[in-house]
């Protein structure tokens, strides 16, 4: 299993709305990085990620799942250079963990939301991943 993170700004798709979204969650849409596209590429279905509020909050508020494959991304119209997974909601942070707080935790400072901020879907070792988690509250 890999982990990733997924970063949206909250009044475009918020993590309320990625839960309302239910079991069968939603695409991934939007993404238009060749890094993100190919990062979305190598997931694999029950593949876990952050649910990223960027811009405002800038926190991690929960956990989501791959839920289908790589496929063509419903709005980029006949530009088939465009991909996206569809995830669902598993579970709240009970704590968000802020930017600041990532940035500030030694064992983080590689991390791709540190080192590569603007990228929309990055991926997450496992170390960061039960660090992150730690932080928020969840058992690793």
């Amino acid at each position: 299993m890999a982990y990733w993170l997924f970063k949206s700004e909250p009044d475009a798709w918020s993590w309320e709305q990625q839960k309302a979204a239910g079991r069968d969650g939603t695409e991934w849409t939007g993404v238009r990085n060749y890094l993100a596209r190919n990062n979305m590429r190598a997931m694999a279905i029950g593949d876990l990620g952050f649910f990223y509020h960027s811009n405002e909050g800038k926190e991690i508020v929960g956990i989501v799942e791959v839920a289908k494959l790589a496929h063509p991304d419903s709005t980029a119209g006949d530009d088939a250079r465009w991909e996206c997974v569809d995830i669902r909601a598993v579970e709240d942070m009970p704590r968000p963990v802020t930017l600041a707080a990532v940035k500030a935790n030694p064992k983080l400072a590689k991390m791709a939301l540190v080192t590569s901020m603007r990228l929309s879907v990055q991926p997450v070792t496992d170390d960061e991943w039960a660090e992150v988690r730690r932080m928020g509250g969840l058992a690793s």
